[in-house]
């Protein structure tokens, strides 16, 4: 047997399901329910996954507010408030920490979104057509539609207006 078969056979250390969720949020914050579903398939059983969340919560390893702020803010770069919301309530965060979440990313909505359109449009539209597309493109980006109204200026305006 050469070495290379020698290593293939060889079983790797099975790592304990708390050394598996500290790798993981040492990578990034991980919402309770998400982290739960990412290690489901290496607990013994669900009351020790339960026990293991617990105890990360109660050491201040595993935060939902947490991640909420951290996911809220990287969102908040390309997407609206609405967007936002809808991620973080994807995520099994509750709707309180949601919500608090989302009013920190409404205070700086319209300095995102005259960034978002700046970077994809960057001119004002040259008719009507071209001002909807503007348009629908910040609203799927999860803006309101009185944060558009401001951020696409009217057809043939000047853009520093």
């Amino acid at each position: 047997m050469d070495e290379s078969e020698g290593r293939a056979k060889r079983k790797r250390p099975t790592m304990s399901l708390h050394a598996r969720a500290l790798k993981l949020l040492a990578g990034r914050e991980y919402s309770r329910a998400e982290l739960a579903k990412k290690l489901a398939f290496h607990a013994d059983s669900p009351e020790v996954l339960e026990a293991l969340l617990d105890d990360l919560v109660r050491r201040n390893v595993l935060s939902d507010a947490r991640y909420a702020d951290a996911r809220s803010r990287q969102l908040a770069r390309k997407f609206g408030p609405t967007c936002i919301q809808h991620e973080l309530r994807s995520k099994g965060l509750d709707q309180e920490t949601v919500e608090r979440s989302v009013d920190v990313a409404k205070l700086g909505a319209l300095e995102n979104a005259r960034a978002v359109w700046g970077k994809r449009f960057g001119a004002p539209p040259a008719d009507a057509l071209a001002k909807a597309k503007q348009m629908r493109f910040l609203q799927m980006r999860g803006f309101s539609f009185d944060i558009i109204r401001a951020v696409v200026p009217r057809v043939g305006a000047d853009p520093d207006d």
